[in-house]
């Protein structure tokens, strides 16, 4: 900034002479109605009409001046600095209105396209299944209990009255986990639940009182070869019910509930004896399918059968009023029934376009 003028000439200061000012605003005028966009717009305010500009040095002289000269040059300097502005706001309106004419021009939707195809999702039908037959014996009443994959031997045999020998202990038929005398296997049925269900009426977390009806859907494993029919990984779900008072029309009666809520109510069931080493007396539970693949026939669907008195004493239940019933059956059974499937592999494969056919039923 230059030192007081105290002998003032206008043409001295050379940012303040009239010319230089017209000059600036000329440039800045120019510099404004060249620009092509916002971007270009906004260097000319920055260059024309920011801090660093001529006009704003010009301004900064005029403290320089002495009184009786600052008000003519306030002037001059506040016109050109007026115009500067007013021609930046008239060309950011310009601008401003072609973008938004290039906007929508440019981003218009047409509403009445066809939308790209897009693949629906689909859950598999052994979690769809599972749900379905937890619903239904919510319906009744029951509760949905579960149990780890990974279980005591214990619990997966002895509790349920499977005798030393039995073949299902040997390892031809059960995955027992390294080293076999650890005592841990896979699961080979959901039956455990029952067994840890009645043992928790004895904690004094959960103080589970009679009676007690629960159903266990999961996952199960026995060294099975994979087939049409067979796996070695699959679905099962067991219920249990120990009231006083039960017996096996009580069983008969909910079996027939469960599979009219899951086949229809004109499924037609029979039960044969059986031999189940926790149960006694067994049953096989049959139904008739008029769409059995060769002509309308009976159907293994369940086992089943009044709780064994040795369960029910492993969980310290000798009452002898109290009885129970039990009952189990695959859930990939059901799929395969209700679907009308014939082969294991398209279930466990993994083939997403077969659950597709299911769709998205919660």
């Amino acid at each position: 900034m230059s030192g007081p003028n105290t002998s003032y000439d206008p043409v001295e200061v050379s940012a303040l002479d009239p010319a230089q000012i017209e000059a600036d605003v000329a440039a800045a005028l120019e510099a404004i109605a060249a620009a092509a966009d916002l971007e270009q717009l906004k260097a000319a305010r920055l260059a024309h009409a920011g801090e660093k500009s001529p006009l704003a040095l010009a301004n900064r002289e005029i403290g320089a001046l002495p009184p009786s000269a600052k008000a003519e040059a306030g002037k001059r300097v506040g016109a050109a600095r007026g115009r500067v502005g007013a021609a930046l706001k008239e060309r950011q309106a310009v601008l401003e209105a072609e973008r938004d004419e290039a906007m929508l021009r440019e981003e218009v939707v047409d509403v009445t396209v066809t939308t790209p195809f897009r693949r629906v999702g689909a859950r598999h039908p052994l979690s769809l299944m599972s749900e379905r037959i937890s619903d239904i014996f919510v319906g009744m009443g029951w509760e949905i209990a579960e149990g780890p994959e990974v279980e005591a031997e214990w619990f997966n045999f002895d509790a349920l009255n499977f005798a030393p020998d039995h073949p299902a202990r040997e390892m031809q038929d059960t995955f027992f986990v390294d080293p076999p005398s650890s005592g841990l296997v896979l699961r080979t049925h959901t039956s455990p639940v029952q067994a840890r269900t009645l043992l928790q009426r004895d904690t004094s977390l959960l103080k589970r009182e009679l009676p007690l009806y629960v159903a266990a859907p999961g996952r199960v494993y026995r060294t099975d070869e994979l087939d049409a029919t067979h796996t070695p990984v699959f679905h099962q779900v067991e219920g249990l019910a120990v009231d006083r008072g039960l017996t096996m029309a009580h069983l008969q009666g909910t079996l027939d509930h469960f599979v009219r809520a899951l086949f229809g109510p004109d499924v037609r069931t029979r039960m044969r004896p059986h031999y189940f080493p926790f149960t006694e007396p067994s049953a096989e539970m049959d139904v008739w399918f008029p769409q059995k693949k060769g002509g309308p026939g009976w159907i293994e669907l369940l086992g089943c059968g009044m709780v064994n008195r040795n369960v029910l004493a492993a969980a310290g239940i000798t009452d002898p009023e109290v009885t129970g019933f039990a009952f189990g059956t695959g859930i990939e059974r059901a799929v395969m029934l209700r679907h009308g499937l014939t082969d294991m592999h398209d279930i466990v494969e993994g083939d997403a376009r077969f659950s597709a056919q299911f769709g998205m039923e919660i």
